[in-house]
This record gives structure tokens, C-alpha cells and sequence, in this order.
């Protein structure tokens, strides 16, 4: 009998425990639905399409009828400004969309989609340039823009640098030529340098960061035997399945854990539990801590937030690497984005805490696609001597391609010269003077908009409740600006913008702001706050849920919106 109950105190023992670790589990997530993974695709499924008819378009904020049509004026002379200028880049962009899903999805996720027609089909901008120079790019119709998209982070050092990088290395291995499986010797010189780059022993070569991070994680799994990760709420880590584990995954992830970031329960969970292989950073989280990055697709008020405090991050870093290396977690810092951006030898030196395993990508391959994982030797041998059957397999047909070499070659060898050195000097002071001087005139004439920053990596933030942030970014490509498809959610300076090309930038960002301000989309509404506009959403979301659902008519997938109030 004594033994009955000395099992069911175990069983006890271990119930509560794991209810303790469960709680302890929950304590570290963040609130918001980012750190929610099953419960943000459920969600996801639940929101109904619905889209704002032309009277609806211009008053979504209850403006009144004289700013509407205000706004309605300015949105169609901006519409033929778009339609005379961009005439060839967007009948290109016309012609292969039914045909290329990626211009698709990008067309619809500019804008929130409630506003999404109505500007896909007056606001053509196209999606096709025909040349670079400096830090300006041309499109199919001649219109020359100042660069703020960075081509997603490659573009570090300017563009006429990745075409040099791109020539002469492949003219160092076109001898070789495009031969697979063997090694061009400028791979020698490569990894003699990243090593030196990470300080860490060994290489592995890819050919995307998300094949590069996807390594880490299984060789991490692979040499502690645990099946976890840990990664931070809202950061981006590639699009594979156990990294992106809500919206825009199918399937749940399996063994992830989405814990809040600089926050001491994410702590507490790692120093407790035991199935733990690694935690991925991606450093490009200090902008904007706990928060997925941000596109102008979610501006539906002016809540988007950002700033980097450097001393604050690097704090946590050191904790989490404390903490990694008590219980043999292996500490993962994704530099795929960041990497050479902050510090020639990326955020590592940047924010002073060493990793188990690094992975670059993006820029190191001088315009070329390329995945590297750096890490320490224990961590990446791919087998074990004593169990020789027991591998962690990972090999890809155009890892090590010799052109993918020739340039990292060229951008490696620039990295150590004094050009490039020079640009590094004094970085953050720098790019934090530009910040400075912009907000300051922005601030003077009184425009509800402000930049954040990390180093050269931008966020466009709004002052002032607003449906129609989202606007900006067509002014901004009016004024002769680049943006990516995200918006003013992210501009990505390249290290090659002198002071006249910033002056230049600065002054079309201005211009934009004022034009937006005359034309009525910065409508300043005494009862207008983000609390009352996501309120006002909700509602919209709600009646056309009912509209669409079984209980109300499903007459149409497509719920018009005129406004009405009921």
C-alpha cells in the first residue's frame, strides 16, 4: 500500500510541476496576438474581406464633406500624375501579374485591404527598373529615384560597388565556370574571413538566409538532443514552417516556443526548462522589440511604433547569453538582415555579445544570393565518431556556386579597404545626425511624422490619428522616392548617401508630408484616436462577418462597405 501512494505522490509531483512549467510558459509570451501563434491563424481565418465603396474611400474617418472631397481631388491628380509618369513600368507589371503570384500578393498588401482595390486600380506605379547609378535607380519610363527600398538589406554599400563585386568576381572564376560539387580556391579566402569576421572555427555555405538559418537550428537540435527552439515574438527568421509559426504558416509549428523578448519571464523559462536546443535573435529586434516588422498593409491608425534603445538590448543579450551558457542552449544570432550594416563585423561587435553560431546572408556575396552559417566547431560537425550512422544531413546543388564565391570574394577583400573602412567611421553618428535633422524639420513644420532608427535602417512613424497613413507612401514616390513594397514601414539606406544625396532625400520627404497635409489626409478630428478607429474596424469587421457568415447571406464573397451608419 505504501507503494500506491508513494507513486501517486510522484504522479502528483510531476502533474504539478508540469502545470508549473505550463504557467511559467504562458507568464512569457506577449500579450498581443504575435506571441499567439494557433491563436493569430484562427483569427486570421475569421476576418472577412470587406472593401469601402469611392464615397466610403474618402471619409473612413467620418471627415467632413469638404475634406472628403478634398481628398477625393487630390487622390485623382495623383492618379493622373501616376498614370502619365508610370505609364510603361506599369503596363509591364499589367501584363505578367496574372502570371507572377508574387506581384500579386505584393499589389494587394500595400495599403490596408478595405483600401486596396481603389488604389491598385488608380495608383499604378509598376514594379520594373531598367538601371542604378550611385544611390539612384531608373525605372522602365526614365524616372530616376532615390534609392530607399535597399533591394531587402543588400544593398549596403551602393550599387555600382555589388556590379564591380559581381564582374570581377566572376571574372576571377570564369575559367571554372559554373562546375558543382568542387571548390573554386577562392573559397580558401572566404572562409579565412568570415571566421575572422564571426570569430567562430567553422563554415557552412548556403544559398539563402532562410537555408542558412533552417542549418543552425537542426545542427543545434542535432548536438544537444532537444527538440525546441526558442525565438522572440515578432522577429524574422526566413519563412520556413518552425520559425513562422502563425500567420502566413499553414500548419502549426511543432517545436516552438514564441517567448517575449527583454523581458525577464523569457528568462525564467529558458533557465527552467530542459528541452531547449537554441534561441534565435534576430538583432534587427531592438527597432522595434516584440513587434513583427512592420508594412504600411497595417497602418489602419497611426499605434506603429519604434526606437532603438542600444544600451537596453545589449543588456539583454548579455542576459540571454548568461543564461545560454548555464543551461547549454546554444545561442543562435540570425545577421542575415543586420549583417556588416551596424559594424564590419556585424552585431556581434555591435552590441558586444558573442553567439554559439551566426548566420549572414544577403549583402556578403556581393549582389549574389548566398546563406552562411558560422559556428563554433563542436556545434557543426554534421556526425559522430562514435556513432557514425548518426548524421544531420544538409547539402544544396548551388552551395559554394563559384560565380556566388567570385563576388563574395571581392566583397569580402572591399570590406578590409580603407573606402570602405572610412564609411564605417563614426556610422551611428552619422546616420543618427540625418535622423536628427529630418525630425527637426518635420517638428518645425509641425508634420505629424517622426523617424526611427537603427543605424541606417528606417521606420516612418505618425503623430497624429490618421486612416490614411498608408497614403504617404505614394506621395513619397511622387517626390522621386524608392520604397519597397512594405511602404514607409521600412527604408533601408545604403552606407554610399553623402550629405547632398540625404539633403536631397530630406527635402523630398518633406515636400511629401506638406502635400499630404494640404490635400486633407491628416484631417486632425476632435474625437479622432487609434482607440476609436480600431473600434470603428472592429465594427466593420463584425458586420461583415455577418454578412458572409451562414447566419447572414453569402449571396457574395465580397461585402461593399458604403459606410452607413446602423
Amino acid at each position: 500500500m505504501m507503494l500506491w501512494y508513494v507513486a501517486a505522490a510522484l504522479i502528483v509531483l510531476f502533474v504539478l510541476r508540469q502545470a508549473q512549467l505550463r504557467l511559467m510558459l504562458s507568464l512569457a509570451k506577449h500579450r498581443s496576438l504575435g506571441g499567439h501563434a494557433r491563436l493569430s491563424r484562427l483569427v486570421a481565418r475569421l476576418i472577412p474581406y470587406y472593401e469601402y465603396d469611392e464615397t466610403r474611400f474618402f471619409c473612413a474617418d467620418d471627415a467632413p464633406a469638404e475634406v472628403a472631397v478634398r481628398r477625393r481631388e487630390a487622390f485623382m491628380r495623383l492618379a493622373a500624375l501616376y498614370a502619365q509618369r508610370y505609364a510603361s513600368s506599369a503596363a509591364l507589371t499589367r501584363e505578367v501579374a496574372p502570371a507572377l503570384s508574387d506581384l500579386q500578393f505584393t499589389a494587394r498588401y500595400r495599403v490596408p485591404f478595405q483600401f486596396s482595390r481603389m488604389v491598385r486600380q488608380h495608383l499604378q506605379g509598376g514594379a520594373f527598373l531598367e538601371s542604378s547609378a550611385g544611390t539612384t535607380v531608373t525605372d522602365a519610363d526614365g524616372n530616376r529615384f532615390y534609392d530607399l527600398a535597399g533591394s531587402y538589406g543588400v544593398n549596403l554599400f551602393g550599387y555600382d560597388f555589388y556590379k564591380e563585386c559581381i564582374e570581377q568576381g566572376s571574372a576571377r572564376v570564369r575559367e571554372l565556370g559554373p562546375v558543382l560539387g568542387a571548390y573554386h580556391p577562392l573559397v580558401v579566402y572566404n572562409v579565412r574571413r568570415l571566421r575572422e569576421i564571426s570569430g567562430l572555427d567553422e563554415v557552412s555555405l548556403h544559398m539563402s538566409g532562410t537555408e542558412a538559418v533552417m542549418q543552425a537550428v537542426r545542427l543545434a537540435r542535432y548536438h544537444t538532443r532537444r527538440r525546441y527552439l526558442v525565438r522572440f515574438c515578432g522577429a524574422y527568421h526566413g519563412w520556413w514552417g518552425e520559425v513562422q509559426p502563425g500567420v502566413g504558416n499553414p500548419l502549426a509549428a511543432q517545436a516552438t516556443y514564441t517567448l517575449k523578448d527583454m523581458d525577464t519571464a523569457a528568462l525564467r523559462v529558458l533557465r527552467t526548462r530542459r528541452d531547449i536546443a537554441c534561441v534565435l535573435v534576430n538583432p534587427l529586434q531592438a527597432l522595434h522589440p516584440n513587434a513583427a516588422a512592420p508594412a504600411d498593409s497595417g497602418l489602419i491608425d497611426s499605434a506603429r511604433a519604434a526606437g532603438c534603445d542600444r544600451a537596453a538590448y545589449a543588456a539583454w543579450l548579455e542576459a540571454l547569453r548568461e543564461v545560454c551558457s548555464a543551461r547549454n542552449i546554444v545561442l543562435i544570432f540570425d545577421e542575415v538582415f543586420v549583417g556588416f550594416r551596424l559594424a564590419p563585423n556585424g552585431a556581434q561587435q555591435y552590441f558586444g555579445v558573442r553567439a554559439d553560431m551566426v548566420t549572414y546572408g544577403k549583402t556578403l556575396a556581393g549582389g549574389l544570393p548566398i546563406g552562411v552559417v558560422c559556428g563554433r566547431r563542436e556545434l557543426m560537425q554534421r556526425f559522430r565518431e562514435e556513432r557514425p550512422a548518426d548524421v544531420c544531413l544538409a547539402r544544396g546543388t548551388f552551395n559554394a556556386h563559384p560565380y556566388v564565391m567570385g563576388a563574395m570574394h571581392e566583397f569580402l577583400q572591399r570590406l578590409e579597404s580603407e573606402p570602405v573602412r572610412a564609411l564605417y567611421r563614426d556610422l551611428d553618428v552619422v546616420w543618427e545626425r540625418r535622423a536628427r535633422m529630418l525630425n527637426e524639420r518635420l517638428r518645425a513644420a509641425q508634420l505629424p511624422v517622426q523617424i526611427a532608427h537603427l543605424s541606417s535602417i528606417w521606420t516612418v512613424t505618425y503623430l497624429q490619428p490618421s486612416r490614411y497613413n498608408w497614403m504617404f507612401q505614394y506621395y513619397l514616390r511622387a517626390a522621386g522616392l524608392a520604397l519597397s513594397w512594405v511602404g514607409t514601414a521600412r527604408l533601408i539606406f545604403s552606407l554610399n548617401y553623402s550629405d547632398a544625396d540625404f539633403a536631397a532625400v530630406a527635402e523630398r520627404v518633406v515636400a511629401a508630408a506638406e502635400a499630404m497635409r494640404r490635400d486633407g489626409w491628416w484631417w486632425p478630428g476632435a474625437t479622432l484616436t487609434n482607440r476609436a478607429i480600431r473600434r470603428r474596424i472592429l465594427r466593420e469587421l463584425l458586420q461583415a462577418w455577418w454578412a458572409t457568415s451562414s447566419i447572414g447571406s453569402r449571396s457574395s464573397p465580397r461585402s461593399r462597405y458604403s459606410g452607413a451608419r446602423q
